[in-house]
């Protein structure tokens, strides 16, 4: 059986750390054990952020659809430029293109 070097497992684990702080959830702030988040979606939501060591209130939001857009903003649109830079098309006849009517007399 492969054993792995302890400094490679400290490696990996700090990377796997290091890549989940920051990380948000919403917490509902009602009674009784966490539930789904679709039950009771008028509650106040406690937003947490892993910090590797355990999850610390960084502010309360109204509801579950303030959590959601809070939790999970909408993405960058990219915006389009008026005209993309094709190659304009030149003199030439091509299988896709129209003949001329001065090619249609030289027939």
């Amino acid at each position: 059986m492969y054993e792995e070097p302890l400094e490679e497992w400290a490696r990996r684990r700090e990377e796997r750390r290091n890549a989940s702080k920051g990380k948000l959830r919403a917490a509902p702030l009602t009674s009784g054990p966490h539930r789904g988040t679709h039950v009771e979606p008028s509650a106040p939501r406690a937003i947490e952020e892993w910090n590797g060591v355990q999850w610390v209130t960084v502010g309360i939001v109204p509801d579950l659809a303030a959590a959601k857009a809070l939790l999970y903003p909408p993405p960058a649109v990219e915006e389009k430029p008026a005209e993309w830079g094709r190659p304009a098309l030149g003199r030439g006849r091509g299988r896709h293109r129209k003949p001329s009517p001065a090619d249609e007399r030289n027939r």
